[in-house]
């Protein structure tokens, strides 16, 4: 997790002090059926003409879910017209793993399962596949709105999917159809040789601190809530705080995350 300043300059704090949108109530339903077609529509403008009010209904009177009602959105011919029919393949993923699993993909193999996925069963089985996942039902359930998760350090994420989701997110104003690289991917180049790119800014192209050339000597202080063992109940959780280089920051983050500490703040030291 980045700090506050860090999260202004790089253009997330909206993400970074927001809640996630959940359906506790039917009073909560307006507020889910904004959130979701933001997320899944990657914050492009929908016309009155286009909501899905059908599907918004049946949500607003509990007869499905909040990951029903994102299923829909991702199965409608909308969807496709908007994502699928002018986009390459290869892009087309890059955004399935955006609005429906809120993060950037890993690596090649994970972009090489969804093209034979979709080759094999088609278009259905290929939104399914996010949206059926453990990891989705995991971070959302059956009740909370899909949000981007690359901006934080989590359990069971790689940390080069923070370098990656800022390839592929633009700023919280900003559109998925509006970007200039709609119409080809962002991440080949990026998955291919396995290498993680600097961070940049949505707006300015300007870089975080330590992942531009010649600054890799920077050293950062990472401060971690310790993990909770389960032996003891916990009154006051314990803080740690390491010193690393930035080519050691990213092992550190992994090893950290395998045992399941949560990492509060990276800050230069």
């Amino acid at each position: 997790m980045t700090s506050s300043t860090a999260a202004s300059q790089l253009g997330f704090e909206p993400f970074a002090s927001t809640s996630p949108t959940e359906l506790r109530s039917n009073e909560d339903a307006k507020a889910v059926i904004h959130a979701a077609y933001r997320q899944v529509f990657g914050n492009d403008h929908l016309m009155q003409s286009e909501r899905l009010t059908s599907a918004e209904s049946l949500l607003q009177q509990g007869n499905i879910t909040v990951r029903d009602f994102v299923r829909i959105l991702a199965q409608s011919e909308l969807y496709r017209q908007k994502f699928f029919y002018s986009t390459p393949q290869v892009r087309f993923i890059e955004l399935n793993y955006k609005h429906l699993l809120g993060r950037a993909p890993y690596d090649e193999s994970e972009i090489t399962y969804h093209v034979n996925l979709y080759t094999q069963k088609g278009y259905e089985a290929e939104i399914n596949s996010y949206i059926d996942s453990l990891e989705y039902q995991e971070n959302f359930g059956e009740s909370v709105v899909p949000y981007y998760r690359g901006f934080t350090t989590q359990r069971g994420q790689k940390t080069v999917g923070f370098s990656r989701m800022f390839q592929i997110y633009r700023g919280y104003a900003n559109s998925d159809r509006a970007q200039g690289k709609n119409k080809s991917a962002w991440l080949t180049q990026d998955l291919a040789l396995n290498l993680a790119t600097p961070v940049q800014t949505p707006s300015f192209g300007k870089g975080l601190t330590g992942t531009v050339a010649g600054d890799r000597g920077q050293l950062y202080r990472v401060r971690v809530m310790q993990a909770d063992r389960g032996r003891t109940p916990q009154i006051r959780r314990s803080m740690s705080e390491y010193l690393v280089t930035y080519d050691q920051l990213s092992p550190t983050l992994q090893r950290l995350n395998q045992r399941g500490s949560r990492v509060v703040n990276i800050s230069p030291a």
